[in-house]
Order: C-alpha cells, then structure tokens, then sequence
C-alpha cells in the first residue's frame, strides 16, 4: 500500500526572492549604528528613507529610487534632530511627507521636495513635543489624514493630528515598561502593542482602554514583536525560554492559548515581521540575519504555513517594505524588500513565476490607496473606514500629491461664540471657505481645473483606445504567425 504525501495547494509556493544587479542598489551609505531594533529604513513608490551616521545630531538619507549606485559623502540629508534619529516611516496619504522620531524627545514631520534634496533639510513642516525620554516607534494611521502615533522611552504613547500640531491622546498608564512596538489594525480603531513585561496587548486610543491583553505571550527575555493581521489577529514573533525565536497567531476574542505556535531557530536577533493584507504571506527577517523566511497565513489550521527562504551571504542590519502600489505588476512581483548592509542597501525582489505576459488578477486584489478615507476630526468623533482601494491592473498612475499644510490654532482668540449642535467642530475655516467659493475668482479656478480634467480625461481616452488596438493587432499577428507555424498558411 502506498502512501502519497497530499502536498498544500497555494499560489506561493515557488515565490523566489532575487537581489537586484549591482548598479541597481544604494552604495556606499554610512547605516546607523544606534543600538535599536528599529528597521532604520522606510520605502514608498518615490522615495527610500535610511537612517544614517551623523556627527553632532541626527539624520536620515531621502534619495529617489531612481538615485541608485554610489551616493555622495556630500549628498544632502534630513539634519533637524539635535539627537540620533531611532524610527522613520512615511505618510501613507503623502508620498512626500516622512515622520521621525529621535533620542531628542521630538517627533518632527518632513515635507520632501518633489524631485528630492538638493541642499540639507534642516526645518520640519511641524515639531510634535510631547515625550520626556527618547521616541523610539512612529506609525502613522492607516486611513485618518494627519494622524500619527509615537511610543517613546518614558512608556508613553501618544496620538498627534499633525495638521493642527496638537496632540489628541496620551496614554500613560497601560504600559509598565518599554515598548518593543505598536501596529495599528487595517481600519485604524485598535492597535497592538509588544513590551519588555512580555505582554501584549490591543489598545482602543479614543478610549484610552485595554481591549485584550495576553502575559508572557513570549517566555524569553528578548524582544517581542506583535503586528495586526487583515482579518484582526494578531501574529507576534518573539523567544522561548530556553532563547528559540518562535512565531504565533492569536485570536483577539481568546488570548489564553495561541492558535499556532512554531520555533525556528536559536539565533538571538530580533525578528522583524512584514505583512502583506493582500496576499495573506507575512515576511520575517531578523537582525543580523542573512535570510528572510516567509508564511503563509491560512484559516485552516496550522495556519501559519512555512513557504521558503531567501538567503544571501551578508547580514542585514535593517529592512525597509515597499507598498503594494509601488511594485511591478508585470513582472509578478509581489513584493519587495531593501535590505540593508554596513555600507549600502540591496532591494530584494520577490516573484510568483507565471509563464503568461497578462495581468494576474489572483496576485494583485484591490490594494491600499494613498487616498485617506477620515479627516483627522471624523475620526476623533469616532468613525472607522476601511482604506480606498485601487486596483493596480492599469499600472496604477499617482494622483498629485497634497502639500501638508499646519494650522496652528490661535490661544489668543479663543473666546469664539461656542459651536451650535450639528455643525461642524471646524466651523469658522468652513465659512471661510465657503466665502472664497463665492468669489469670481474661485469659480474661475474652478473652470479651469475642470477643463484640465476633461483634457486628462480626453487623452486617458485616447490612449486607452490605442492600447485596446494594438492589443488586437498584436492578437491577429499571434494567430497569423501559429498558422505559418502549424502550415496552415
């Protein structure tokens, strides 16, 4: 009797990981060599982010993907914090503005010209102020315009609306020790977080309450991570022990046991966990690794399903993950990493073999869009919205970014007449608005913005339908040339 291994079905299992030619990575960067489990690097479809060495104060590189090869001792970097920098991460919303945290105590937020650096940016669109200990985790809000969260030294976490400058929560006593890092969930009501006293735990910030907490989700005394999951688990990686780094996937609604549990190794770097909503796959890599191991995330059980390994010789001292919207949909790319090493940053791509040339609806789902679907004020009134989607098939085009605009609010002139019930909290800058609306002016404004659209809209048109042609005719040239292959012409 012969027994056959039944192997999974799942479109991931040949995913590869390949590193880009030489003259395509970042050379010659001096990376940080602060003592954080940080990933030092943040990525977006314009710009790549690198924390890096810096005498007397703090800095991080913005260069254009395109600015691959040697970079330039001189190139110009971000320079405003007085102390090393420990946390970037970019707006979802704007491909040109970036928040970092330092060892300063500050958070400042970056307005990136659209072409990149040409001289040091050293003023900040905003200085947020808030922490008395070093500000060590930034994330901004998955969906709110203008929200961002930091977790600082002093074990506070804090929740700014960036475009007033203020700050909207404090939440000082839920954790009793440092936090290792927080996650936001896909729609931006909840977040997760991972501390020194093992536990980890969801947090509802308008509230200020515990959801859910689980003690020594991690047995081991090293750092925990713990990250939000589409379907609202949460998956930590972290160590046993006897120091096994181990993965886990949890069920929110019952923390007392994990839904899988599995040990990969005794090596002591901290795992950093990447996950991608779209296609279930969660990507860890640890620090000091020269491997990034990915999984599957299933409904069935193990759930959590090994896929393979890319390795390569050197180790990684961070990662940085490019979104969705910034891969190359035609060469199955379903994600992309930028490894960084002593001296440089290598990208990592990773693809789904596919023999066809066509668009491949199963990889690419809706995705994430940079549209923000709140206001930072609806959601302090307590809405929730999933992110606006796009759909990646057209090659996805961006739209013109935002410039981030602060209004500060004016102390001095508080004692407006109070807000009548149902309208809206901001009353005065709509009037204002409204006001400008009326003018000629405005309307002028308007006309001419919508014949610009219409134009765009025309040309889109035009292009679509020469695309549709040549489709056909690269079709007929296909069969004609079969025939003459087969002899039937």
């Amino acid at each position: 009797m012969s027994f056959r291994k039944v192997v999974r079905q799942s479109k991931f299992r040949h995913v590869f990981g390949q590193p880009v030619k030489n003259d395509q990575c970042y050379e010659d960067i001096r990376v940080s060599r602060v003592t954080w489990d940080s990933t030092f690097c943040a990525v977006n479809p314009k710009f790549l982010a690198v924390i890096v060495e810096a005498s007397g104060g703090g800095a991080f590189l913005v260069l254009p993907l395109s600015k691959t090869g040697r970079i330039d001792k001189a190139y110009p970097t971000v320079c405003g914090h007085t102390g090393p920098v420990l946390d970037i991460d970019w707006c979802p919303h704007n491909d040109e503005v970036i928040a970092s945290g330092s060892e300063d105590c500050t958070v400042m937020v970056w307005q990136i010209p659209e072409n990149g650096l040409t001289s040091p940016l050293t003023e900040p669109v905003v200085v947020l102020e808030g922490h008395t200990k070093r500000v060590g985790i930034i994330a901004w809000h998955p969906t709110a315009r203008n929200v961002l969260l930091s977790a600082g030294c002093d074990n506070v976490v804090l929740i700014w609306n960036v475009g007033t400058a203020e700050e909207l929560y404090r939440l000082d006593g839920l954790h009793p020790d440092l936090i290792y890092n927080v996650s936001w969930n896909c729609n931006g009501s909840l977040f997760c977080s991972a501390c020194k006293d093992k536990s980890v735990r969801i947090i509802d910030p308008r509230r200020g309450t515990l959801v859910a907490e689980r003690e020594k989700a991690h047995e081991g005394a090293r750092p925990m991570r713990a990250i939000f999951l589409a379907d609202g688990k949460v998956f930590t990686t972290g160590f046993s022990r006897m120091s096994e780094r181990q993965l886990a996937l949890w069920d929110p609604e019952n923390l007392e046991e994990p839904m899988a549990l599995q040990e990969l190794d005794s090596s002591n770097g901290a795992l950093l966990p990447f996950y991608d909503p779209d296609t279930s796959v969660v990507y860890v890599c640890g620090k000091g690794d020269s491997s990034i191991r990915y999984f599957e995330i299933t409904e069935e059980p193990p759930y959590i399903h090994f896929l393979n390994t890319f390795t390569s010789k050197e180790p990684q001292r961070g990662m940085g993950s490019m979104p969705k919207r910034g891969l190359e949909v035609s060469k199955c790319e379903i994600a992309r990493f930028y490894k960084l090493h002593e001296r440089k940053c290598e990208p990592i791509v990773m693809t789904v073999p596919r023999k066809s040339d066509l668009f491949q609806d199963d990889l690419y789902p809706d995705t994430a869009g940079p549209e923000a679907a709140l206001e930072a004020e609806e959601w302090v009134s307590g809405r929730d919205a999933d992110p606006i989607l796009i759909s990646l098939r057209e090659a996805y085009v961006p739209s013109k970014q935002r410039d981030l605009k602060i209004s500060r609010r004016n102390v001095l002139s508080d004692s407006r007449p109070a807000v009548a019930p149902g309208s809206s909290r901001l009353g005065a800058p709509a009037s204002a608005t409204t006001a400008t609306d009326a003018t000629p002016s405005g309307s002028l404004a308007r006309a001419r913005e919508a014949g610009k659209l219409e134009e765009v809209m025309q040309e889109l048109q035009a292009l679509r339908a020469l695309v549709k042609e040549q489709g056909e005719r690269i079709c007929r040239l296909e069969e004609q040339l079969g025939r003459m292959e087969n002899g039937d012409a």
